[in-house]
């Protein structure tokens, strides 16, 4: 058996989200010894993981609660475990895919402004005599950025 300090220190993750995990009824696996402190069974290390993990996914707790009470329920749910992991899954993948595009379009803009600096003005990126920004300059950042080897020195000093 495994205290609740044990737990969260195997699994990393902090006491308090594993206290917070059993107040939204997420825990309904969890024992208690004789003086009513947490106690966890191996077995039940796989189902608290799956929990984070859903939880770092920003999954709903009710949509959580669903998918342990499917646990609960055993062989019957197999499927409804199985649609709801790749729902949240399929979901995932598309906010990595959104993350991906925003922290590339934050590395063009670090290059933007540290070319921009490096040169003591913007305007070399912008169209000839005007207040735009010509396109082919990103073009040309993300031809640079392909190259992985040197996308740090591209848009840090």
């Amino acid at each position: 058996m495994y205290s609740i300090g044990k737990v969260a220190e195997k699994l990393n993750i902090s006491t308090s989200a594993l206290r917070f995990y059993d107040k939204q009824g997420l825990l309904p696996f969890e024992q208690r010894d004789a003086a009513g402190r947490r106690q966890f069974r191996e077995q039940d290390l796989n189902l608290i993981e799956a929990i984070a993990c859903f939880k770092e996914g920003h999954v709903p707790v009710k949509d959580i609660a669903q998918f342990i009470q499917f646990c609960m329920a055993g062989d019957s749910s197999l499927q409804d475990r199985y649609n709801l992991v790749a729902k949240e899954s399929d979901n995932l993948k598309m906010k990595i895919e959104t993350l991906q595009k925003d922290y590339d379009y934050l590395q063009y803009k670090k290059w933007y402004f540290k070319t921009a600096v490096e040169a003591g003005t913007e305007k070399i990126h912008f169209i000839e005599n005007s207040n735009f920004v010509d396109p082919q300059a990103r073009k040309d950042f993300e031809k640079m950025y392909k190259n992985k080897k040197n996308r740090k020195k591209l848009v840090d000093f």
